[in-house]
């Protein structure tokens, strides 16, 4: 944004939600943020993004061997990223995980200023632990810290004490609040919040990567074994319960039998899922083709010709938007981000409650609408970074602005 005359702004990204060896698409969404923010503005970045101390990478430890495979520092987009280790307890230590994450974070900061690095901004992702954590970190720095709120963060921990109650404390001690929907920053304020320091900043869609790639359905027919002359609806994302994957089974009984259903991603319901798909007489109709690359997931939306989503919460959820890029209307739950999201008939269809008739009727509408990809696409273009990225830049500037009036002579600042 021709900023090279001014100094950078100086953010120090923390958050155990970032990418790496171990987990690829782990918090993809974060670091999608942080990188249309430095291509749009006159920033640099730094990431601390701690993972839990585990000694084995062997597959049967699940998420725990996968953080095992975490490098301790590497580069990724040109940003460098830091993986220090903090303790976690299994099972009853999450009371504990802020302060252990604090710990790990700070030591890993204050070893990067003691080497000649500066900050003027924390940017924090996800309440708890990690906004919590980070308001620990920024406070012994004398930094401000920006904290952005997720979804799940809001609308399932932040209404269990003792989780609520440090929530709101580390909203109170930070310089400012940013939630990707404003059906967030609602329920922020409803429990006490400030309303007038949380700004709803949606989270775009890249148009460059996610685009509509014609050839993507006989290719991928062909590869992972589905009848590229029958409709297909696509469900993307983790295969746990909140996700209710199950519904997107039930409603394709109810369909049309040309009607095929492929499930992208992996999780602990998989067995019961394949169990499901057994047992709903639909098995030869449903492909589970895994966890895919971030990058491979352009050729899976264009493929389709509906998207699933009926979890019970999503924040803002990212899937949507990437889905109708490529020309792929969705049919979401009506909750959250999504009703600020599917506001247009090209976009999709919203369904209330966990009826799968309901989503159903739904689905076959959108199938015999046909509407064309590229009109599905336009109506994602509205959806860019550009936007957000000025919102970010413009609150980090003030919340510095404000740390410097209130409180001069930061040791760790210039």
């Amino acid at each position: 944004m021709g900023h090279d005359n001014q100094k950078k702004l100086r953010v120090l990204l923390f958050s155990t939600l970032f990418p790496h060896a171990g987990e690829p698409t782990l918090g993809v969404f974060v670091r999608n943020r942080l990188e249309h923010l430095i291509k749009d503005e006159n920033i640099e970045a730094t990431v601390i993004a701690p993972v839990p101390y585990f000694p084995f990478t062997h597959a049967v430890f699940g998420s725990y061997g996968r953080s095992a495979k975490a490098h301790p520092v590497e580069r990724q987009k040109g940003t460098t990223v830091y993986h220090p280790r903090f303790v976690v307890i299994p099972k009853i230590g999450a009371r504990l995980n802020s302060r252990f994450l604090a710990k790990a974070g700070l030591a890993a900061a204050k070893k990067l200023i003691t080497a000649g690095q500066r900050f003027d901004v924390v940017d924090a992702h996800y309440l708890y632990p990690d906004g919590v954590a980070a308001v620990k970190i920024a406070q012994s720095l004398n930094l401000p810290v920006v904290m952005t709120a997720r979804g799940s963060d809001v609308t399932q921990i932040a209404l269990v004490e003792p989780y609520q109650r440090v929530i709101m404390m580390a909203i109170d001690k930070a310089s400012h609040v940013i939630t990707v929907s404003q059906s967030l920053k609602d329920k922020l304020s409803s429990l006490g919040a400030d309303p007038r320091k949380i700004t709803p900043l949606r989270n775009g869609v890249d148009t460059n990567k996610f685009v509509i790639k014609e050839s993507a359905k006989l290719s991928l027919a062909r590869e992972i074994g589905f009848d590229p002359t029958k409709p297909l609806i696509l469900y993307a994302g983790w295969l746990i319960p909140r996700k209710r994957v199950d519904i997107a089974i039930d409603a394709l009984t109810k369909l049309n039998p040309n009607v095929q259903l492929l499930v992208v991603g992996d999780g602990p319901l998989m067995n019961n899922l394949r169990n499901q798909a057994s047992q709903s007489g639909c098995a030869e109709r449903i492909i589970f083709a895994g966890q895919q690359k971030p990058e491979r997931m352009v050729e899976f939306f264009s493929a389709s010709d509906v998207l699933i989503l009926p979890s019970e919460r999503e924040g803002w959820a990212n899937v949507l938007l990437e889905a109708m890029a490529c020309g792929t209307p969705v049919v979401s739950r009506a909750v959250d981000g999504a009703l600020e999201l599917v506001v247009k008939p090209e976009a999709g269809r919203l369904v209330e409650g966990n009826n799968p008739d309901h989503y159903a009727a739904a689905l076959a509408e959108l199938l015999a609408k046909k509407y064309s990809p590229i009109l599905v696409r336009s109506y994602a273009e509205k959806f860019d970074w550009r936007a957000t990225s000025r919102g970010q830049f413009e609150i980090f500037e003030t919340a510095i602005n404000l740390h410097k009036h209130i409180n001069t002579g930061s040791k760790y600042a210039e």
